[in-house]
């Protein structure tokens, strides 16, 4: 008889108790305490949609990590502000995504080809087919992305910026520069 009574107590204090916790947390005013501002984002903002498209660069395109780096609001992206020059092999450009620092932060990585890809404008307006106003600098033409060409695994895809072109060559080549992105997933090339 008093296992009978242990089991109710045990079965009061695993299912009533979490209920009435839970409904005191919702019971509370689920509001933002302020509007949104420079500390507070939108929902819209906070889930990239890559079916938009912002035209306009000065609300496309934020600066952060103290100025080092840029949040694109169309992809939800942050790309380096000011990407490496220096020629690399494709390896040599994955190591040093790797271990790049980008305004205090870790977590860097070579683009997919669709990511660095996006950031092409194609009205063919801006400097080096991006967004008239776009905030980056000291660009060169070929970035190297970390896809990897379907039938032949010694060559990669990269991102032509002096036309816009997305085009291959062999991973060993050391015409290529690194652009380097954080955030998404991302993918590992062979």
């Amino acid at each position: 008889m008093k296992m009978r009574g242990k089991r109710w107590l045990w079965l009061l204090t695993v299912l009533i108790i979490p209920v009435g916790y839970a409904g005191i947390a919702l019971s509370g005013n689920l509001e933002p305490s302020g509007t949104p501002g420079s500390t507070m984002r939108t929902l819209e903002e906070l889930q990239p949609s890559w079916s938009k498209k912002i035209t306009d660069a000065s609300k496309r395109f934020e600066l952060v990590l103290d100025g080092a780096a840029v949040l694109d609001k169309e992809t939800g992206l942050v790309w380096e502000k000011n990407p490496d020059v220096t020629p690399r092999t494709w390896s040599n450009a994955i190591s040093y995504a790797y271990n790049k620092t980008v305004g205090g932060r870790k977590g860097w990585r070579l683009p997919t080809v669709e990511e660095l890809a996006s950031l092409v404008d194609t009205s063919g307006s801006g400097s080096h087919s991006l967004p008239d106003g776009h905030p980056f600098g000291g660009l060169v033409s070929y970035y190297w992305s970390s896809t990897t060409h379907v039938n032949d695994t010694s060559i990669a895809w990269y991102v032509v910026f002096s036309n816009g072109a997305v085009s291959n060559n062999f991973k060993s080549d050391t015409n290529t520069s690194v652009w380097c992105v954080r955030g998404a997933q991302g993918y590992d090339g062979q």
